[in-house]
């Protein structure tokens, strides 16, 4: 993932909750993470999943691989960004958060989204079209 292109970037704190009892962020918090940062990022570009899904459109979360590299502790700004790539159909999100401090790579997420039409498995569907100008050759 060298030379990462990202195409959003969004900006968020630690909350005091989010941390365990070794005062770092628990580790399935950065799924939440992630998966704000790619709401947020489709919201940006006008796709709502409430208006996708009226269609019989949803796209979901297939796969998700982490790894975690510098903790987050409570009160954290971080930087969350992401990439994204398709590959046969799936959607591939390269996600890498940023503790804003110092700009440690805090954890680094690959998470595969397909798209279901009417609960079908679709080889293209209306994210396709909204997705084809953010989409970039796939990253090595």
């Amino acid at each position: 993932m060298k030379d990462m292109k990202y195409i959003f970037e969004t900006r968020m704190e630690v909350r005091d909750y989010e941390c365990d009892i070794e005062g770092i962020v628990n580790n399935a918090n950065y799924l939440h993470y992630t998966e704000h940062t790619r709401h947020l990022f489709l919201r940006s570009i006008g796709v709502s999943f409430a208006d996708m899904h009226a269609k019989g459109v949803d796209a979901v979360v297939a796969r998700v691989s982490m790894q975690f590299k510098t903790p987050l502790r409570c009160d954290d700004e971080f930087v969350s960004r992401l990439a994204l790539h398709k590959e046969g159909v799936r959607f591939v999100f390269s996600q890498d958060i940023f503790r804003a401090s110092d700009n440690q790579l805090s954890c680094r997420a690959k998470v595969e989204v397909v798209a279901l039409v009417n609960g079908q498995l679709a080889i293209t569907s209306p994210y396709d079209d909204v997705l084809a100008a953010y989409v970039s050759s796939k990253e090595s």
